[in-house]
């Protein structure tokens, strides 16, 4: 089993209500904002991003942020109260003159479906182009949705030759048929000479 989480050079914060405002509580009024963050990659850009969240009593309720070839890029869920929302917009776009970008986008969660399930993907093998669009055109014929992807590139202990590792979480409708889908990612596998894991979270 590959655990991602440890490979060198990737970092993958997973924070929940770390950065909230003091009393903050959840509430039917308060608006979930996804932001995705994109800067030249230097110390303070998750501070200043918590200030505004908590200066607008808002709750840092997930993210995933990573440092990329002297960028850094992140994506992160926030809870803002709905009289929050317009300030909190405004004072992220300010952060472009510092450079960092920020793109906020509001969410209405839709329930899922009756009956799908959460699976975890995992796959290795060396690297080379096409992997990751191979397996997902797979995927999407199958109308399964990618809710989280995280890959790394590193080199094998023994050969030193490059290796291509990832770990997803997809959802599968319910009306998938299971059997179908892991023989198509057999299929790829072996063409691909990766490894595939599937297990049901379920």
């Amino acid at each position: 089993m590959v655990r991602l989480s440890s490979c060198r050079n990737w970092f993958n914060i997973r924070l929940s209500q770390f950065f909230a405002c003091p009393g903050w509580n959840q509430s039917p009024m308060n608006r979930s904002i996804v932001l995705t963050v994109v800067s030249d990659d230097h110390p303070g850009i998750v501070e200043s991003l918590s200030d505004i969240l908590a200066r607008h009593s808002g709750n840092w309720a997930e993210s995933s942020m990573l440092s990329l070839a002297g960028k850094f890029a992140g994506i992160l869920l926030a809870e803002v109260p709905e009289g929050e929302v317009d300030g909190f917009v405004a004072a992220l776009d300010e952060l472009g003159s510092q450079g960092i970008k920020v793109v906020a986008q509001r969410s209405d969660a839709q329930p899922a479906s009756q009956g799908a399930r959460e699976i975890t993907l995992e796959f290795v093998g060396q690297d080379r182009p096409g992997i990751v669009h191979e397996i997902s055109e797979v995927l999407a014929r199958h109308t399964v949705n990618v809710l989280e992807l995280e890959t790394t590139v590193q080199s094998a202990s023994m050969s030193g030759e490059s290796l291509f590792l990832a770990h997803a979480r997809i959802f599968i409708p319910a009306e998938v048929d299971m059997a179908v889908l892991r023989d198509e990612l057999e299929s790829i596998a072996n063409e691909l000479m990766v490894d595939i894991n599937l297990e049901d979270e379920s």
